[in-house]
């Protein structure tokens, strides 16, 4: 079932303001409870767990910032 573009946008904002800092916060928690491995690999680390947590909700994401498809062009 496909989404409507207000949906989108809903969940969109959802996942931004409460499962992203979730995820940031477990993220280091887990890299924490390791001893402190060497600082470019943490840094590599971070930067895939960065680009992971997006994969999932690459369709909610998908034309967010372009206007509205659904509404009327009568302004």
């Amino acid at each position: 079932m496909a989404l409507s573009y207000k949906a989108r946008r809903r969940w969109a904002l959802v996942i931004l303001l409460i499962g992203l800092p979730s995820y940031i916060a477990v993220a280091v928690w887990t890299v924490a409870q390791f001893d402190r491995p060497p600082v470019l690999l943490e840094l590599g680390i971070y930067v895939a767990l960065g680009i992971v947590w997006a994969l999932p909700f690459k369709f909610v994401f998908k034309g967010i910032g372009q206007a509205d498809p659904d509404a009327d062009d009568d302004q």
